[in-house]
Order: structure tokens, then C-alpha cells, then sequence
């Protein structure tokens, strides 16, 4: 009875999928998903113009399985910015709710509670990984490239493949509770001024409920300022000419992807304002920029600062740091480039 409900399942979609392809064949499957009112997990499943295979075993399990298949392209995203960085999964820690890749390409920080669906999909010619949350939104995808080991890759599909499919039983994941505006900005503040560790700026926000953008307009301009819209590309233009290595952190709900070095070739596309280096690309929707902020953070290795960017709805799309190790200063350049957005002195 279950293959009858998925082959009733899949051969609607197909259909409506079709249909929306012969009339807009250029949509991307984020966005087709969004007209067919449905989730891109859901047309992946139903082999929307594509084929897949259902994967069984848990994220942290297919995790540390990913440093096997050698050389690849990792794919993390939102709806406004999309990072690409080749690589292998190395210094894999898959064992909790929250996981990392340590490697010196493919850097990822992973935030498995919401992580449900996998499935190994060829679309294209294009052979992947993709991983869904509970909402069916893609979290991270894993993609082999000519230099990848396709005998591993064949024998990581193999080991995890699922015998049936199943129509996908989709749930919302409830959101963080947190208020767009500090109920205390003196204490939020206070509590600011006495952080010694970057990684210590999101307890905060959990500890005041508050937004992470509405930390940032209680916080006063010396701690963080808005900035012009633009500054991301002015940031980036910059580092390029001067080679300056920075870290571009872009994630969503179950993931953050880093990646850690300069750039170079830079290309505006219609909206879209791209890097496009051989072993990293950044691809962020201008439109959706909102505002723009330089962000100042006391650290036991001093000042840190880092260049965040807004959608209208407050979601942050894409962050910039100076590249840094812990129990290192940030690089004196980055800074003195930080310094040149704002209008007003930061803390220093």
C-alpha cells in the first residue's frame, strides 16, 4: 500500500513539475518547489527532473563516511547567498546534536537536530549528496567532481540505500524564541562588553531572547554600525586587490559553511554579486540586502570585527571575517579595512 500512496504521490508532482518547466524551464528547484507549493525535498523524492535514491542511517552517521569519497564540492546555502568550496570532508566530529569539518578547504559547522531527509541525486549528468531538514529545505549538499573517487562514491550509495521510497512526512520546526528589539539594551550591553570569545555572542543572544539583529541596533555604534548597503562589495573588491585573506561564513538552520583564504575574480550577474575562484564561489543576491553592519566584539586575543548582512525580514545572509585563529589577534589590515566603512569610532 505505501508504494501505491508514493507512485500516486510522485506521479502527481511529476506532472504539475513538468508542466511549470515547459512554461518557466529556467527556475531553479528551490524556486520551482516554491510555485508548486510543495518543498524541494518533496521533488527530489519524486524524481522531479531528476533521479534519486533515498538514503537510510543518521546525518552524523553518512557524516563520517564523507571523508571516503575524496575530493568533492561542498554546497551550503539560504534563499539570498549560496557557497560553493571544493575539497575533502577531513577532521570529521559527527557524534552529537552539533558537529563539525575541520578540515583546511571544506570548513563546516553542522546543527543536526532539524536534519531529516538524505538522498543521493543525479540531475543533469551531476552526481550528489543532499541533505534536508524536517521542512524539507535544503541544508547541505555534497557534490562529486572529476576528481572524486567514484568507486568510493558508488560504495557510500550503496552501503546507505534505502530498498523503497516513501512519500516524505514533512513537520515545522518550531522557531527560537526571541524578540526583534533588546528588553534590556544596558545589560545587553554590559553583557557584550564582558565577552571574551566570539563563540560566546550566540549564549548571549539566547540569554536576552533577543534577535541577533536586534542586538545589534541596541548595542550603540562603537560595539555595531550600520554601514552602506553596499559594503560587502566595496569589502570584497578590496581584499581582492590587496589580497588580503578573509573568512565567509554563509549558512541556514542546520548548517554553516567557512571558507578561509583570498579571492580573487569577482562578477556582478544581473543582481547577483559573485566570487568565482577555482575553489570557492560566493554567489549573493544584492536585492535582498537590507542593511549592513560592522560588528565589534571584545575577545581575550583582543578586538574582533566582522562585516554582517541583512535581509529586510532580519535573517542574516552572509558574514565576513578577517582570517583568524583562536589565541591570535585579528590581521591589522582587516581591521584598519573595517574601520574605513564606519562614520563613527568603534571600541577598540
Amino acid at each position: 500500500m505505501s508504494q501505491a500512496l508514493f507512485s500516486s504521490f510522485a506521479a502527481d508532482l511529476q506532472q504539475r513539475h513538468a508542466e511549470l518547466v515547459a512554461a518557466e524551464p529556467k527556475l531553479r528547484i528551490r524556486d520551482r518547489a516554491a510555485r508548486l507549493g510543495t518543498t524541494e525535498a518533496a521533488l527530489v523524492a519524486a524524481d522531479c527532473g531528476l533521479t534519486s535514491q533515498a538514503l537510510s542511517g543518521t546525518p552524523q552517521e553518512l557524516f563520517r563516511q564523507l571523508g571516503t569519497l575524496g575530493d568533492v564540492m561542498a554546497l551550503s546555502r539560504n534563499d539570498w547567498c549560496v557557497h560553493e568550496r571544493h575539497g575533502r570532508y577531513e577532521d570529521i566530529h559527527a557524534d552529537g546534536p552539533v558537529g563539525m569539518v575541520l578540515g583546511p578547504d571544506i570548513d563546516l559547522r553542522m546543527f543536526f537536530a532539524s536534519w531529516r531527509f538524505a538522498f543521493a541525486v543525479t540531475e543533469s549528468g551531476r552526481d550528489s549528496i543532499q541533505f534536508f531538514d524536517a521542512e524539507g529545505i535544503a541544508i547541505h549538499k555534497v557534490y562529486r567532481t572529476e576528481a572524486t573517487d567514484h568507486t568510493a562514491w558508488q560504495t557510500f550509495v550503496a552501503a546507505f540505500a534505502l530498498a523503497d521510497k516513501t512519500v516524505p512526512q514533512f513537520a515545522a520546526i518550531k522557531p527560537a524564541e526571541e524578540t526583534a528589539r533588546a528588553a534590556d539594551p544596558a545589560a545587553l550591553r554590559a553583557a557584550w562588553l564582558a565577552l571574551d570569545d566570539t563563540h560566546a555572542f550566540f549564549p548571549m543572544l539566547r540569554k536576552f531572547k533577543v534577535s541577533r539583529l536586534g542586538a545589534l541596533h541596541a548595542a550603540g555604534p562603537d560595539l555595531a554600525q550600520q554601514v552602506a548597503v553596499d559594503a560587502v562589495q566595496t569589502l570584497l573588491q578590496r581584499a581582492a586587490e590587496t589580497g588580503l585573506s578573509i573568512m565567509c561564513f554563509v549558512g541556514n538552520r542546520g548548517m554553516v559553511q567557512i571558507h578561509t583564504g583570498a579571492v580573487h575574480k569577482l562578477v556582478s550577474t544581473g543582481p547577483w554579486f559573485n566570487v568565482l575562484d577555482p575553489r570557492f564561489n560566493l554567489h549573493l543576491l544584492t536585492t535582498a540586502i537590507d542593511s549592513t553592519w560592522v560588528v565589534n566584539k571584545p575577545t581575550r586575543d583582543g578586538w574582533v570585527t566582522s562585516l554582517e548582512v541583512y535581509n529586510a525580514a532580519g535573517d542574516l545572509i552572509v558574514q565576513f571575517f578577517g582570517e583568524r585563529k583562536p589565541g591570535k589577534p585579528e590581521l591589522p589590515a582587516w581591521r584598519e579595512l573595517l574601520v574605513t566603512l564606519c562614520q563613527e569610532p568603534l571600541a577598540a
